[in-house]
């Protein structure tokens, strides 16, 4: 059984949502994430410097999307078979302001500490 206190359906919308978000935003930055060139002829060593480092930073953005994607796809999981809201560790329910705020948290506060 999912959570009694908590609207399923707005949680689903939710994280539909922000999954659909997160896949956009992955689209929109691919070119950032592109290899740089390597041709210091047509680009000075500062520049290219520049660039290597906005890769690295729009490469490590898109890992942490991609966890995000996968943290939203196990609570549709959850979900969908019945055992949203429940903590991992402890088997209670995960209070429903905390769900309302996060969707994608495993544990209770008492068991997140």
């Amino acid at each position: 059984m999912n959570h009694p206190d908590i609207d399923i359906d707005k949680i689903i919308r939710q994280l539909e949502d922000a999954r659909a978000m997160l896949i956009d935003q992955s689209f929109e930055s691919k070119e950032s994430r592109a290899t740089v060139t390597l041709d210091q002829t047509s680009v000075g060593r500062l520049s290219r410097m520049d660039a290597l480092q906005g890769q690295a930073m729009a490469k490590a953005e898109e890992d942490r999307r991609q966890l995000a994607i996968r943290r939203i796809d196990a609570a549709l999981a959850r979900l969908e078979r019945e055992e949203f809201g429940e903590c991992l560790e402890c088997g209670e329910w995960i209070a429903a302001k905390r769900l309302e705020w996060d969707p994608t948290v495993l544990r209770c506060i008492d068991c997140a500490d």
